[in-house]
Formats: structure tokens, C-alpha cells, sequence
């Protein structure tokens, strides 16, 4: 029939067809991994540096006005030690000085240590697992 005229129109049912996907998991094959820890010895060979002081006392035994200052000399710290004595009258007597020197050592300090180290190994199985 021509187009635009009213008579009815006839329709065909069509089948149609639709593909669906699933997923589901195989297992092909394992992989394990296990470490290794391995031991070394190594030698240490350092400089080690140390430091002490060396106290020495020397007498003075002598008459001062008014206290000496702490002062250095060199690598020395020299500290005045005071006493008053009596005398017809009362003055300053330097009695000793504390000298303090740093002595620097240097020493070799050997030491053997035990260091840990770890390797990972790797093993594919590819066998059926089903």
C-alpha cells in the first residue's frame, strides 16, 4: 500500500539473538616464594679517637692581692686555688693551681661482625591443578 493511507499496517515479529559473557577463574599453575638468609663475616678496621684529661696540682705558695682569673694556656685550663692565712694581717695566698690538659689518643679498633643478608627464591609450578 502506498505510504500515508489509513488501512492498517501489518507488523512481523523478528527473533533476535544476544551472546552474553561470563568468567570464571582457572588456576593454570602456583608460584612460591621463599627467603633465603645468607651470613657474612667482615672485617671492621676504624680509627676510634678518645680523650682524657690529665690532672696535675703544682704548689704556689704565694702571696697575691686578689684572685687570679681562670685562664688558658695552650691546651691547659689553669684554675687558682685560694687559702687566706692569717698573718698580722689577712691576705691572699696562692696556694696551688690545678692544671687541667685534654691529651687526644688515637687508637685501631679491629672487630669482626656477622652481617645477614636475604635473597628471595622463586619457584613456578605449572603442573594441572584441577
Amino acid at each position: 500500500m502506498p505510504p500515508g493511507s489509513d488501512s492498517e499496517e501489518l507488523a512481523i515479529p523478528l527473533s533476535a539473538e544476544e551472546a552474553g559473557v561470563t568468567r570464571r577463574r582457572v588456576v593454570t599453575g602456583r608460584v612460591r616464594v621463599s627467603t633465603i638468609t645468607k651470613t657474612r663475616d667482615e672485617q671492621i678496621d676504624e680509627l676510634l679517637t678518645s680523650e682524657q684529661a690529665e690532672i696535675e696540682r703544682v704548689p704556689v705558695r704565694q702571696l697575691v692581692d686578689a684572685v687570679p682569673e681562670i685562664r688558658q694556656e695552650g691546651d691547659t685550663t689553669v684554675i687558682p686555688v685560694i687559702e687566706e692565712v692569717l698573718i698580722v694581717e689577712r691576705r691572699l695566698f696562692l696556694k696551688e693551681e690545678v692544671r687541667i690538659r685534654r691529651v687526644t689518643t688515637t687508637t685501631r679498633h679491629q672487630e669482626t661482625v656477622t652481617l645477614r643478608e636475604q635473597d628471595a627464591a622463586i619457584t613456578r609450578s605449572t603442573e594441572d591443578l584441577r
